[in-house]
């Protein structure tokens, strides 16, 4: 008779926010993917812990290991992100297929929401590291829209949102954390395609 090997089990999956670190940046348009998963955070009372490498603090972090998931938030500036995601998925023992990163697209109107299971970079710095990192385009991510700019990129992907953009952007950030936690909980990339892929906001 012959003996059957065992299934491999996947390996946690790994939810990735980018953005910049200090408070320089906080709250503007590049550093969506830090905010959204600060919610989810929010939900599970979670407190993030460092992520130590080398003796150096690379990211903070947040580790389920009772439903088997992660939270990332890389340290390291948005163009050095994928030493902080390889780093991760080392210490959680896991893969490109379990990763899911979010991130900011100034080539989607504000609140649009656009998840994929594989893709370039398009420019983008931070998704570029990650993809350089794993020698991959082979992980899921979830752009989310924070409008055109109308000059100069680099200033308007490090400004905060206007008043009138409020709204639309909290609820857009809300449904980009629940499409995190779909993630977390083992939702396959195409049900997060389905449920949560727009091309304008709802708000």
């Amino acid at each position: 008779m012959e003996i059957q090997e065992p299934t491999p089990q996947p390996g946690p999956r790994l939810v990735v926010g980018l953005g910049n670190p200090g408070g320089k940046y906080a709250a503007t348009r590049h550093n969506v993917g830090f905010d959204a998963i600060d919610l989810f955070a929010n939900r599970l009372n979670a407190t993030p812990e460092p992520l130590i490498i080398g003796g150096q603090r690379v990211a903070d972090w947040v580790v389920d290991q009772e439903r088997g998931f992660a939270l990332l938030w890389p340290l390291t500036y948005m163009n050095r992100s994928g030493g902080p995601v390889v780093a991760a998925m080392r210490e959680l023992q896991t893969d490109a297929a379990q990763i899911f990163v979010l991130t900011d697209d100034f080539h989607l109107d504000l609140g649009a929401l656009r998840a994929r299971a594989v893709g370039s970079a398009g420019g983008h710095n931070g998704l570029g590291s990650i993809e350089d990192c794993l020698q991959s385009q082979e992980y899921a991510r979830l752009r989310i829209g924070v409008g055109s700019p109308k000059s100069n990129t680099v200033d308007f992907v490090l400004d905060t949102f206007r008043a009138d953009e409020t709204e639309v952007i909290e609820e857009t950030l809300l449904t980009a954390s629940c499409a995190a936690e779909d993630w977390a909980l083992g939702v396959p990339i195409e049900e997060i395609q389905a449920r949560y892929n727009r091309r304008k906001p709802q708000a």
